[in-house]
């Protein structure tokens, strides 16, 4: 069932959506330090993560699913957002530098086109990032957030989905080591727990997080040539035509 654009924007303006976008924000800027001059775009609902770089991008877009809805991006100046089909982008060929797909993949009905078209649009030697619920993590079964809802991924299916997709996985990271309980309590330790769960490896983080770069070449592989088999035959005597003698009257 697709998101509901309402949902996402009443999550994130609670104080649990909160915390969630700043711990999955710390790896997204951890691994795109420096964006400066470069064009990002933002496939699902990525308005509250592209805040940390709209400043420092040359541009910056936010793409919305039609079946989920969109809401203006930034809250204030031009509207950087628009409500699309996630397999036909509207941009051309290897126009975008980098790509964050987040709340997108999970209620997909075709993921591995969403990721095609992505391709398609990012440049070569482009990276995209993919945040996606864990099938393992507490958050995916828990129906009251975002991270809860479609279909959550394991790591091997997150890097056959990508492999497919032709990405190169270059890093991989989760988040979201803390329960999504609303409770004060939760939300205050949630950053501590953070920083412990990624420093032991916790094997129980609400996101699977991968970066991956294009390949500009499609893999071929070794292709077994078929040859057809002649069959010898037995030498025989060529059939000899009988000629019947014109009778002469």
């Amino acid at each position: 069932m697709p998101l509901d654009v309402n949902d996402l924007l009443a999550f994130y303006s609670s104080p649990l959506g909160d915390v969630s976008r700043r711990l999955i924000g710390r790896v997204l800027r951890a691994r795109w330090n420096n964006c400066a001059g470069q064009s990002i775009l933002a496939l699902g609902y990525g308005g509250p993560y592209l805040e940390r770089f709209r400043d420092e991008a040359e541009r910056a877009l936010a793409f919305m699913p039609a079946e989920q809805g969109v809401v203006n991006w930034p809250a204030s100046g031009r509207s950087a957002s628009a409500l699309v089909a996630l397999d036909m982008l509207p941009l051309p060929d290897s126009s975008i530098d980098r790509i964050l797909v987040v709340h997108a993949l999970e209620t997909a009905e075709h993921p591995s086109v969403v990721l095609e078209e992505a391709w398609r649009v990012l440049k070569p030697g482009g990276r995209i990032i993919v945040a996606a619920p864990s099938r393992r993590g507490v958050w995916a079964r828990v129906d009251g957030t975002p991270f809860g809802q479609g279909q959550p991924y394991s790591k091997g299916q997150l890097r056959d989905l990508m492999r497919e997709a032709l990405f190169s996985p270059i890093y991989w990271g989760e988040a979201l080591y803390a329960p999504p309980f609303r409770r004060r309590f939760y939300i205050n330790s949630a950053p501590a727990i953070e920083r412990l769960g990624a420093m032991v490896g916790l094997p129980f983080a609400g996101v699977q997080i991968v970066e991956a770069t294009k390949q500009v070449y499609r893999p071929v592989g070794v292709r077994r040539v078929a040859r057809r088999e002649v069959v010898a035959l037995p030498p025989g005597l060529a059939p000899v035509a009988h000629r019947q003698r014109a009778r002469v009257f």
